[in-house]
Protein backbone atom coordinates (compact mmCIF):
# COMPACT_ATOMS: atom_id res chain seq x y z
CA UNK A 1 0.00 0.00 0.00
CA UNK A 2 1.80 3.42 -0.80
CA UNK A 3 0.48 6.59 -0.04
CA UNK A 4 -2.29 7.66 -2.14
CA UNK A 5 -3.73 4.30 -1.48
CA UNK A 6 -3.52 4.69 2.42
CA UNK A 7 -5.34 7.98 2.14
CA UNK A 8 -8.25 6.25 -0.27
CA UNK A 9 -8.17 4.05 2.71
CA UNK A 10 -8.85 6.46 5.55
CA UNK A 11 -11.58 8.87 3.05
CA UNK A 12 -13.34 5.37 3.44
CA UNK A 13 -13.03 5.16 7.38
CA UNK A 14 -13.99 8.95 7.83
CA UNK A 15 -17.17 7.80 5.86
CA UNK A 16 -18.75 9.86 2.58
CA UNK A 17 -19.14 13.27 4.26
CA UNK A 18 -15.08 13.22 4.05
CA UNK A 19 -13.31 14.69 1.32
CA UNK A 20 -9.51 13.21 -0.08
CA UNK A 21 -8.00 16.56 1.05
CA UNK A 22 -9.41 16.21 4.79
CA UNK A 23 -8.23 12.61 4.68
CA UNK A 24 -4.89 13.75 3.24
CA UNK A 25 -4.05 16.23 5.80
CA UNK A 26 -4.98 14.36 8.69
CA UNK A 27 -2.46 11.51 7.47
CA UNK A 28 0.11 13.91 6.83
CA UNK A 29 -0.60 16.14 10.36
CA UNK A 30 -0.02 12.63 11.90
CA UNK A 31 3.04 11.69 10.25
CA UNK A 32 4.38 15.32 11.18
CA UNK A 33 3.54 14.67 14.40
CA UNK A 34 5.01 11.15 15.06
CA UNK A 35 8.63 12.51 13.08
CA UNK A 36 8.25 15.73 15.80
CA UNK A 37 8.15 13.89 18.54
CA UNK A 38 10.30 10.36 17.98
CA UNK A 39 13.01 13.09 17.41
CA UNK A 40 13.01 13.70 21.43
CA UNK A 41 10.64 10.55 22.99
CA UNK A 42 9.39 7.10 22.34
CA UNK A 43 5.94 7.23 20.64
CA UNK A 44 3.73 4.37 21.81
CA UNK A 45 0.57 3.95 19.83
CA UNK A 46 -1.54 1.41 21.79
CA UNK A 47 -2.96 -1.49 19.64
CA UNK A 48 -0.56 -0.66 16.54
CA UNK A 49 3.51 -0.31 17.96
CA UNK A 50 6.14 1.26 19.24
CA UNK A 51 8.31 4.42 17.31
CA UNK A 52 11.79 4.89 19.41
CA UNK A 53 15.14 5.86 18.35
CA UNK A 54 18.31 3.96 18.66
CA UNK A 55 22.31 5.16 18.61
CA UNK A 56 23.96 2.83 16.67
CA UNK A 57 27.66 2.54 17.41
CA UNK A 58 30.43 3.07 15.30
CA UNK A 59 31.82 -0.25 13.32
CA UNK A 60 34.15 -1.52 10.96
CA UNK A 61 33.24 -3.28 7.45
CA UNK A 62 34.31 -3.33 4.22
CA UNK A 63 34.22 -2.04 1.12
CA UNK A 64 32.55 -4.93 -1.38
CA UNK A 65 34.26 -3.90 -4.33
CA UNK A 66 37.29 -3.64 -3.17
CA UNK A 67 37.41 -5.43 0.13
CA UNK A 68 39.47 -2.64 1.67
CA UNK A 69 38.27 -2.13 5.60
CA UNK A 70 36.33 0.78 6.63
CA UNK A 71 34.79 2.49 9.57
CA UNK A 72 31.44 2.91 9.20
CA UNK A 73 30.48 6.04 11.73
CA UNK A 74 28.07 5.82 15.13
CA UNK A 75 24.38 6.66 13.76
CA UNK A 76 21.07 7.16 15.05
CA UNK A 77 17.88 5.64 13.36
CA UNK A 78 14.50 5.07 14.50
CA UNK A 79 13.08 1.83 15.02
CA UNK A 80 9.42 0.14 15.09
CA UNK A 81 8.31 -2.62 17.16
CA UNK A 82 4.88 -4.37 16.52
CA UNK A 83 2.49 -4.61 19.25
CA UNK A 84 1.32 -8.17 20.40
CA UNK A 85 -2.30 -6.95 18.72
CA UNK A 86 -0.68 -6.04 15.73
CA UNK A 87 1.18 -9.32 15.74
CA UNK A 88 -2.16 -11.19 15.58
Amino acid sequence: MNKTQLIDAIQKELGPEATKKCAADALNATLAAITKAVATEKVQLVGFGTFETKTRPARTGRNPRTGEAMTIPASTVVSFKASSSLKG
